[in-house]
């Protein structure tokens, strides 16, 4: 069939909205009609061209959602009419990863889908009989993808697909890393550094575990707002002295748990410094840049800090999205304030635009 799809064609240069082929879906595989897609900070990153692990040319996005509309042959967990949340990382629910609760980090298609093809090492995607290559194992800048079985989750469907995207990625990073990662416990205080959709997702997330207090720290005022919608007690503005602040909030000890949602090693450095002493879990979840690396002093670890890393929020994507989503519908997570600005596929580098100038949490995607 052809679809419409945003590519990727040169590194640093705007995606092009184009016409592709897209075969049928073959064994274990499930072709999903897209209703709408986050634009994400992921997105942009391998745009750049920063991404060292980036290909062109490709179709970009990664945070869909959409309706399901054939399978292939094995496919059991999923049904034509379904709805779905596009999955970047996958659970098979049999590799070693997949049946430790410590891990959500199934192992089942890692190799295949970062090299951008499906697991039988071939693409779906092509452009005049060349192949074009999928992103994340999803591509979700196009009207339809065809996705495998394991990196779908059913949701409900009196979930708005519009909303229910954000769980593809930033909002399930952020509760995840708080509710799975770190395992906040209740009566804690928590300090979130950045109030992005990651950071709003960790500090709605240490809520919902019960923590008395919840320190944002973001640059931006308009957001802390939000991070005070969504359950911060206290909000800064970030800077050098955020460590200092944070130690005389917390009678100089540091906070039980703190939370990195913004990719910049220094600032992941005060989560570190900010953590208490004795106990403190700094988790972060932010990807930094290509070579970047995280200077911790030893010091801080010896007298019991701990660093933990959080991709997708510790979530089994299949298992626990559904659950999220649910929680959604049931009012305990707010998910309108996060959703800032509604676009065509045309208008997809506009989302890369305002994502630049930090105006919003959110830019979807809107299929129509």
């Amino acid at each position: 069939m052809k679809i419409r799809a945003a590519v990727l064609e040169t590194f640093g240069a705007p995606l092009e909205v184009q016409e592709l082929e897209l075969a049928e879906p073959r064994a274990g595989e499930v072709l999903v009609r897209l209703v709408a897609c986050g634009v994400c900070h992921t997105d942009l990153f391998t745009a750049s061209g920063a991404d060292p692990s980036g290909y062109s040319p490709t179709v970009l996005g990664h945070e869909g959602a959409g309706v399901v509309e054939r399978v292939g042959e094995s496919v059991t967990s999923l049904s034509p009419g379904d709805h779905v949340v596009t999955l970047f990382s996958p659970q098979c629910r049999e590799c070693v990863h997949c049946l430790d609760p410590r891990t959500n980090l199934c192992l089942a298609i890692r190799e295949q889908q970062g090299q951008g093809f499906l697991p039988d090492g071939t693409t779906r995607l092509s452009r005049d009989g060349e192949p074009v290559r999928h992103f994340m194992g999803t591509s979700t800048f196009a009207e339809a993808t065809v996705i495998p079985e394991i990196a779908l989750a059913k949701v409900s469907p009196e979930a708005p697909l519009d909303r229910a995207c954000l769980f593809a990625c930033g909002l399930s990073t952020g509760l995840g890393a708080a509710m799975n990662t770190a395992k906040v416990e209740p009566g804690s205080t928590c300090v979130v550094f950045g109030a992005g959709m990651v950071g709003l997702g960790a500090v709605a997330g240490c809520r919902l575990q019960g923590a008395e207090r919840i320190v944002c720290v973001d640059l931006s005022e308009e957001r802390l707002e939000l991070a005070r919608g969504q359950g911060a007690t206290e909000t800064l503005a970030g800077g050098p002295d955020t460590v200092e602040r944070i130690l005389e909030l917390t009678g100089g000890f540091g906070a039980d748990y703190t939370f990195e949602a913004t990719g910049h090693v220094g600032v992941m450095r005060q989560a570190v410094e900010s953590a208490r002493v004795g106990w403190g879990l700094a988790t972060v979840c932010g990807v930094a840049g290509k070579g970047e690396t995280l200077e911790v002093v030893p010091r801080f670890l010896i007298t019991g800090r701990r660093v933990a890393g959080s991709s997708f929020g510790g979530v089994k994507g299949r298992d626990q999205v559904p659950q999220l989503v649910e929680r959604w519908l049931a009012g305990e997570i707010d998910v309108e304030p996060f959703v800032s600005h509604k676009l065509t596929l045309d208008e997809v580098n506009r989302g890369f635009e305002l994502m630049e100038a930090q105006d919003g949490i959110r830019s979807v995607i809107d299929f129509g």
